[in-house]
């Protein structure tokens, strides 16, 4: 693969990254950059699928239980729903975490675009390349070095922060699960023969 730099400058990307890397310093710059975005798509994935998952929590039922205490007859179904609040709550939720899943997308597209070859420019080049550059079905020739150069980095940096993460869960959790407590109620009758 001949040496180029990538001159498309993107928020996250302000200095151009030359790939291959020509130094220890581009190694640094490449390495330090894959492993920040790494660590960023894993934690728009994680953040997304928990809002995600606990949207319907943040939906609110207020019953009133006071007709399952009165004296009997109790009339059956004995629980009445006031009101339930919550819906726009858990809708936004769930619209931002899905927003989050389609931002961890949108950098993962940025990491493959960072890795781009530069165009052709000569005519008789491009008819080459779109005549025999890659046959899809053969794996061999595949684009594995830019696989490579776009997601090494990202994967350490995700499998790093993912560490680090569940480390952190597992430090803050308590180590057993809390009971409720077991309520034991004593009763005693006595019982005198009449006489």
């Amino acid at each position: 693969m001949a040496r180029r730099s990538v001159s498309a400058v993107s928020p996250w990307r302000l200095r151009a990254l030359t790939i291959p890397p020509k130094s220890v310093h581009d190694w640094v710059r490449l390495g330090a950059w894959g492993v920040w975005m790494g660590s960023l798509v894993c934690a728009l994935l994680w953040a997304g699928g928990v809002l995600i998952a606990t949207a319907p929590d943040r939906i609110i039922t207020a019953e009133d239980l006071s007709g399952c205490y009165a004296s009997p007859p109790v009339v059956l179904p004995c629980e009445r729903i006031v009101y339930r609040t919550g819906a726009m709550n858990a809708a936004f939720s769930g619209l931002t975490g899905l927003f989050m899943i389609v931002a961890a997308l949108w950098l993962l597209w940025e990491l493959w675009d960072a890795v781009a070859p530069p165009p052709i420019t000569d005519d008789f080049l491009r008819l080459l390349h779109y005549s025999f550059a890659r046959k899809w079905r053969d794996p061999r020739t595949w684009p594995w070095s830019r696989l490579a150069w776009a997601y090494g980095f990202a994967v350490v940096g995700a499998a790093v922060s993912a560490s680090i993460g569940l480390a952190l869960w597992t430090i803050l959790t308590p180590s057993t699960p809390v009971k409720a407590p077991v309520i034991r109620i004593e009763t005693s009758q006595d019982y005198r023969l009449g006489q």
